[in-house]
């Protein structure tokens, strides 16, 4: 196909770049075969580039817009409801189910999901909702936090794989029940300040146990969704528990909800344990747990945390605020990023001192 240079000025949406464009890059900042978004547009000026290669347009397409009027009906808006609104009330109705478990109540599934689905369908169309799960969180109230938070990071794992909203759904919940298992757990070893004891952490490690056992018999749970609540603390190199067992023996799905409990844990504040940034939790998880969890969950996770839009908001573990301007694939937790205090450009791949902290979002 025919190449042109475009003035930048001229450059419109859904053109297709014809080849690498570098800016005093190792790695180009906008590939080959591009179609041009608003983000696009927006590096091309703060790089301040004056044309840009595209492909030329061989065919106009034609449309008619055709006006058609409909009579006017007034139809009552719906009152928004937050994102932390949803979540503050599952926490709050999670804490009655957890009491209630602990009691040695049944759990409701109805109640479950009615606690979840809201909060499924929110991050299911906006996965940036994650980023502030570890912010509302708190050490005192954790474990209900846990659950509900591994629950919507495995339903955006799952999405993110391709798996069907059915399945999604069904694999969210298991991920929320995986640690109900807590409940049979006495309270003085659960919100224990200091280090466990050996035998402490050996009654620890058999809520997977007690959580199969209170969704065993439940017949709206699929039997594959009852394994993956089993086994979500086994790790494919034997070291995990209840059993050590390996993979070819560990559910595909009990490998999500392992990926999305370990990486919430790691990014939350506990009693014993301060909170971790999601960049740096990934890339602990990548290099140092290599071996333990499933690459292709692993590498679903990195995608949905460094799919950044170019311009979005971060702070640096320095504390400099700044946005992100070009993902470096080779090294996707570590951008080039613009700070807002000097405009400096600061590229994280190669200045490894600091390392994103936290994400912006409308929330802030």
């Amino acid at each position: 196909m025919e190449a042109i240079v475009m003035r930048s000025e001229e450059l419109k949406l859904d053109k297709v770049i014809a080849e690498d464009i570098f800016a005093n890059t190792q790695y180009p900042i906008i590939y080959k075969d591009t179609k041009v978004k608003s983000e696009h547009l927006r590096v091309i000026d703060l790089f301040n580039l004056k044309t840009v290669l595209v492909y030329n347009d061989l065919e106009e397409i034609k449309s008619n817009a055709v006006n058609t009027e409909k009579d006017s009906i007034t139809v009552p808006v719906p009152k928004y409801i937050s994102f932390q609104k949803y979540y503050n009330d599952g926490i709050t109705e999670l804490k009655k189910e957890f009491l209630n478990w602990s009691a040695g109540g049944k759990i409701d599934l109805t109640k479950v999901r009615g606690i979840m689905i809201p909060l499924i369908e929110k991050v299911l169309e906006d996965r940036s909702y994650i980023f502030n799960l570890n912010n509302y969180s708190n050490p005192k109230d954790y474990l209900y936090h846990h659950c509900i938070a591994t629950g919507l990071i495995v339903a955006v794992i799952a999405k993110k794989m391709g798996f069907e909203r059915g399945d999604i759904i069904q694999l969210a919940i298991a991920g929320v029940l995986a640690d109900s298992g807590m409940s049979r757990i006495p309270a003085r070893i659960r919100d224990k300040k200091n280090s466990l004891t050996e035998a402490e952490f050996g009654e620890v490690r058999k809520h997977p146990y007690y959580s199969f056992m209170l969704i065993k018999n439940n017949p709206a749970i699929k039997e594959i969704m009852k394994v993956a609540i089993y086994q979500h603390h086994e790790r494919l190199d034997g070291s995990g528990y209840p059993n050590g067992e390996r993979i070819g023996n560990i559910s595909s799905f009990a490998q999500i909800i392992a990926v999305a409990d370990v990486f919430h844990a790691m990014t939350s504040e506990r009693l014993y344990r301060s909170k971790q940034s999601p960049f740096k939790v990934m890339e602990m998880i990548k290099e140092e747990e290599f071996g333990k969890f499933d690459i292709k969950v692993v590498q679903a996770l990195i995608d949905i945390v460094v799919d950044l839009p170019i311009g979005t908001k971060i702070e640096l573990s320095n504390l400099e605020l700044g946005e992100v301007m070009f993902i470096n694939k080779y090294a996707p937790t570590r951008p080039l990023v613009k700070l807002n205090r000097t405009g400096e450009l600061l590229d994280l791949s190669t200045n490894r001192s600091f390392y994103i902290s936290r994400v912006l979002t409308n929330d802030y």
